[in-house]
């Protein structure tokens, strides 16, 4: 049983040296032609850096997360020009900022329901109530024993 076992073996073995009726038509490797290297042709609108400048690859982080976010600085369109110009957008004052937080700024109380709805969660307003004035009292009935 074994020495029929060892000849099926190396009959197997055998028959995997012979050619197949799998004929791969490849081609020869040593018969290809060589390509010409690419070249890249030069740039004649680059201008060589100054010593000292800053790189213009080199861009802060949050510089490149603002672009990544927004989009970088977007055109203004005509009609948007003209409502700033109109609003006096060209003269305004640069501090602005740090001076509405001032104390002596006037400022106009608009009461607890405008910071209510300011200060709102976000949603789709099905569950938002706001009461303006004094509310109601509420009627309740007696507890029965």
């Amino acid at each position: 049983m074994r020495k029929m076992f060892a000849l099926g073996l190396v009959a197997l073995s055998l028959a995997g040296c012979g050619k197949s009726g799998l004929d791969r038509n490849r081609p020869d490797e040593f018969a290809t032609a060589r390509q010409a290297p690419l070249v890249i042709p030069p740039d004649f609108a680059l201008v060589p850096p100054q010593p000292g400048a800053p790189r213009p690859q080199d861009v802060s982080p949050s510089v490149q997360a603002a672009d990544a976010l927004f989009g970088g600085p977007a055109p203004r369109s005509a009609g948007e020009s003209a409502a700033i110009r109109a609003a006096g957008g060209n003269t305004a004052d640069a501090g602005i900022r740090s001076g509405a937080g001032d104390p002596s700024t006037n400022v106009i109380d608009k009461g607890t329901t405008v910071r209510d709805v300011v200060a709102a969660p976000q949603g789709d307003g099905q569950d938002a109530r706001a009461v303006a004035g004094t509310p109601a009292p509420a009627t309740t009935t007696p507890p029965k024993n």
